[in-house]
């Protein structure tokens, strides 16, 4: 798939005010700080389409980016953050499990996991919740620029030895480095095999 147009198209405080159903989208989700909004913008080849902040929990907003005129790339916000409230967080997580379960155009989720840390309890939690909503998603490990690849594959080998305690088959997985601009084609190619799969017809307009 070749980016032609990486547009914001508007910012939403939650799933009632983002734009029509009338294309499909795909989702970017991780920890605060994993790295989103860097393989956002390499994605797109725009460094300043998603801004890019050094303080964890910046993104705030449902942020909705037409591409290609086509299909919609959402920025959600961080999770795991340990320094915002209980109130905030527990804001931040009705706004996006309602985005996830009420947005009838959504075809698949990249979640972003740091290729740098060991399993994390937070992108563990969020695995189980999709699956056990059967909500497609596919696991992208960023930073692998960050580490020698012994190092990154020790992280990554521990991580499917924990999802494999419990799912019979192992969701699609991606290494990726927005620096290095690695896994960006494999993205895209994911996005681009599902969007046929998207029909209008069944959803509502508004």
């Amino acid at each position: 798939m070749l980016i032609q147009s990486a547009t914001f198209v508007k910012s939403s405080p939650n799933f009632q005010q983002c734009p029509v159903m009338d294309r499909p989208e795909y989702a970017f989700i991780g920890r605060s700080n994993v790295g989103k909004s860097s393989l956002i913008n390499a994605l797109v080849n725009n460094k300043k389409l998603a801004k890019i902040s050094g303080t964890p929990g910046k993104t705030q907003l449902i942020n909705h980016f037409s591409i290609n005129g086509k299909w919609y790339l959402v920025d959600l916000p961080g999770y795991g953050y340990a320094k915002i409230s209980k109130v905030m967080r527990a804001k931040w997580e009705r706004m996006i499990m309602d985005y996830l379960f009420k947005r009838l155009n959504l075809m698949n989720t990249f979640i972003l996991v740091d290729s740098r840390h060991s399993p994390q309890k937070n992108d563990l939690e969020l695995f189980e919740r999709y699956g056990a909503n059967n909500l497609p998603f596919t696991i992208v490990f960023t930073k692998i620029d960050k580490l020698n690849r012994n190092q990154w594959e020790k992280n990554i080998a521990a991580y499917k030895k924990v999802l494999l305690t419990q799912w019979e088959e192992l969701p699609p997985i991606i290494l990726s480095s927005a620096v290095e601009k690695t896994g960006l084609d494999e993205i895209l190619q994911s996005i681009e095999s599902s969007m046929g799969l998207f029909n209008a017809k069944l959803i509502p307009k508004g």
